[in-house]
């Protein structure tokens, strides 16, 4: 019997897959869980539905990660910190300050968690930072620290 699933079920396979199982499991357990629906013509049609939306909506989020790529790829975000004479920071440049500096000064928002930094910033000077804006959107821009 054809189902489609509605959770991910555990050694069968995963929500909003097609998949064949005998008649007794889908009548007596995942029917009765919930857990999916016969695949007939209907069902069918508001699955492929639900999947070209998924499909748009993800097309829709990468690209406005490549038009934000667009926007700040090779360029220089400038950060001023407190610091001593000798270029030490008082505390550490995090992947927080670079996501504000980057909407302050070029106007796009960047989740802090898409900044990777290898370790915090804790001096003065030029670094290169990864953006992963999408799991296939990456792009690489430097963070300019000075001291006040």
């Amino acid at each position: 019997m054809k189902v489609i699933l509605l959770a991910d079920v555990q050694g069968v396979g995963k929500q909003q897959q097609v998949i064949d199982v005998k008649s007794g499991y889908a009548n007596n357990f995942l029917f009765k869980k919930g857990l999916a629906v016969v695949a007939n013509d209907e069902n069918m049609k508001v699955l492929n539905d639900q999947l070209a939306e998924k499909r748009a909506q993800e097309a829709a989020i990468k690209a406005q990660a490549e038009s934000v790529k667009e926007t700040v790829k090779e360029k220089s975000v400038k950060i001023t910190a407190s610091g001593g004479p000798d270029g030490k920071l008082y505390g550490s440049i995090t992947s927080m300050d670079i996501s504000s500096a980057l909407t302050e000064q070029f106007g796009v928002d960047v989740d802090k968690r898409k900044v990777v930094l290898d370790s915090p910033i804790k001096s003065a000077g030029t670094y290169t930072v990864k953006l992963k804006l999408h799991p296939k959107v990456e792009t690489t821009i430097y963070a300019v620290v000075t001291v006040k």
